[in-house]
């Protein structure tokens, strides 16, 4: 028969708990260690190809500039400077006789209250836009101010210019004001 006994003063301790919490600890530390490496890693890849895309960028702006410099030489010659004023020339005579002034006209009839009246009219083309000048009587000054609201809330007159109101030269015509002004016509 064998008997057992302690003459320790103390009971034995295990560490096991201690040594599973540590190795759990530090597998936890290598993967987050392994993790953050990768995420090094892709960064730096990741950066490496930017730079290169950002070098041939840099190129490809350089060379345009050089082409734009180059353009801006051959454009600024006196022979090509005359040759693009005529191009230019030209094409404002092209626009001015694509716009459609019938369409105008009829936009302009359509905001023309009674009372009021086109005594002249005077159109031209200002930067792809048709400048109105109108001199135009009214009866009355309710029919003044209708008229003036009416180009206002238009959609298709803009930028309107009072220049003058002043009373009539000829007292036959049944105008009691005239009104000059200028308005702008864009038909989209």
């Amino acid at each position: 028969m064998i008997v057992r006994f302690n003459l320790a003063t103390e009971p034995l301790e295990t560490h096991r708990r201690f040594f599973v919490f540590s190795w759990l600890v530090g597998a936890l530390a290598a993967f987050a260690c392994l993790a953050l490496s990768y995420h090094v890693y892709e960064v730096r890849k990741t950066e490496a190809a930017f730079r290169v895309q950002q070098e041939k960028n840099d190129r490809e702006i350089e060379r345009l500039n050089g082409q734009r410099q180059e353009l801006d030489a051959f454009f600024s010659r006196r022979e090509n400077a005359e040759l693009n004023d005529r191009a230019a020339f030209v094409n404002s005579i092209i626009d001015a006789r694509s716009f459609n002034w019938t369409r105008m006209f009829v936009d302009l009839e359509k905001v023309l209250p009674n009372g009021v009246r086109v005594m002249d009219i005077e159109p031209s083309q200002v930067n792809g836009q048709a400048a109105v000048k109108l001199t135009v009587g009214a009866v009355s000054e309710e029919a003044k101010m209708e008229f003036l609201k009416a180009l206002e809330d238009s959609d298709v007159f803009s930028h309107l210019e009072l220049t003058s109101v002043r009373s009539p030269v000829q007292e036959s015509s049944g105008d009691k004001v005239v009104l000059e002004l200028t308005v702008i016509y864009s038909r989209a």
